[in-house]
C-alpha cells in the first residue's frame, strides 16, 4: 500500500482575492475533476507552506501574488465505492492577495478566473466541498486585516 494511503497527505491551497472577487480553478485530474476549487496542491519535501501555494498558484493560474497568512486547515476524505478511506488530504489555506498576472489554466487546472464572491455556491458552480465557506472566511480576514 503506498504510504499517501496511509497517512494524510498535506497540500496548499491558495486562496488569493483582488478586490471583491476570488480566483478559482476547474480541476483536470481527481479528486474532483471538472469541479471550480482553489488552485492547490501537495507541498514539496522542504518547501514551505508559502512556497508551495506561491508555486502552486503560479503553475496552475500564471498569476503571481503576496502570501498574508495561513488562515485555516481542511480535511478532505476520499471514499472508494465500498465506503472505506481511499485518501486523506489536509489542505492549508493561505490568504494570497493579488500581484499581477491575468489567470491563463496551466498545470492541472483546465480553466482559471476570477469570480464575484456573491456567485460562489453550488447554485452557479460546480465547486468542490467546503469552497464557498473558505472563500467567505478568506474575505473576512482580508477585510478585516488588509483593508483599510
Amino acid at each position: 500500500m503506498e504510504t499517501s494511503k496511509k497517512r494524510p497527505v498535506v497540500a496548499t491551497i491558495a486562496v488569493l482575492l483582488k478586490g471583491d472577487k476570488v480566483l478559482l480553478v476547474r480541476r483536470s485530474n481527481p479528486p474532483d475533476a471538472g469541479r471550480w476549487g482553489f488552485p492547490g496542491g501537495k507541498i514539496e519535501r522542504g518547501e514551505t507552506i508559502e512556497e508551495a501555494a506561491l508555486r502552486e498558484l503560479y503553475e496552475e493560474t500564471n498569476v503571481t501574488a503576496n502570501m498574508h497568512r495561513v488562515f485555516n486547515a481542511v480535511d478532505v476524505l476520499d471514499f472508494d465505492k465500498d465506503g472505506g478511506l481511499e485518501y486523506h488530504f489536509v489542505l492549508v489555506a493561505v490568504l494570497c492577495v493579488w500581484v499581477s498576472g491575468e489567470p491563463l489554466a496551466g498545470d492541472d487546472a483546465l480553466e482559471a478566473c476570477f469570480f464575484n464572491l456573491d456567485d460562489v455556491n453550488e447554485n452557479n458552480l460546480a465547486i468542490s466541498l467546503d469552497v464557498e465557506k473558505v472563500a467567505r472566511q478568506a474575505m473576512e480576514v482580508y477585510k478585516n486585516e488588509l483593508v483599510e
